[in-house]
C-alpha cells in the first residue's frame, strides 16, 4: 500500500509514518507539506490513501480535497486536525473526506481507521 501523509510540520509527518509502520510494514510513504505539493505527489507516488492536513500553509485542507476528489474521486482521504472532532469531523466528512481523526486521538485512532477503510475497500 502506498500511504501519502501531508502536514505541514515535518515532525508530525515523521510520527504519522512512525505510528503506521509497524502495523502496515510494507507501505510505501511519500510526504508532502502544502497543497501544490500535495498534488503533486499525488501524480508523482499515486496513493492507495491519504492523510490530510486540515492546516496547511497557502491553501487549506479543505481546498486540497475539492481537488482531490475531482481528480481522484475514489481515493481514500483521513482529514486529520489537531481541532476536536466535534468541531471538523462533520465538516470534513461533508466536504469529501472518507474519516476524521483528530492528531491528539491519532495512536488510537487511525490503525483503526484505515483498517476499516481497507475492509471496505476490498
Amino acid at each position: 500500500m502506498k500511504i501519502l501523509i501531508t502536514d505541514d510540520h515535518p515532525n508530525v509527518r515523521r510520527g504519522l509514518r512512525e505510528l503506521l509502520i509497524d502495523s502496515f510494514p510494507e507501505s510505501k510513504f511519500s510526504e508532502a507539506c502544502n497543497g501544490d505539493e500535495v498534488l503533486a505527489q499525488l501524480l508523482l507516488s499515486h496513493p492507495d490513501l491519504m492523510l490530510l492536513d486540515i492546516n496547511m500553509p497557502g491553501r487549506s485542507g479543505f481546498e486540497v480535497l475539492k481537488d482531490v476528489r475531482k481528480s481522484y474521486p475514489h481515493l481514500p482521504v483521513i482529514m486529520v486536525s489537531v481541532q476536536p472532532e466535534n468541531q471538523y469531523a462533520t465538516r470534513c466528512l461533508q466536504a469529501g473526506a472518507t474519516a476524521y481523526v483528530s492528531k491528539s486521538s491519532a495512536s488510537e485512532d487511525l490503525v483503526p481507521a484505515i483498517k476499516k477503510i481497507l475492509e471496505n475497500v476490498a
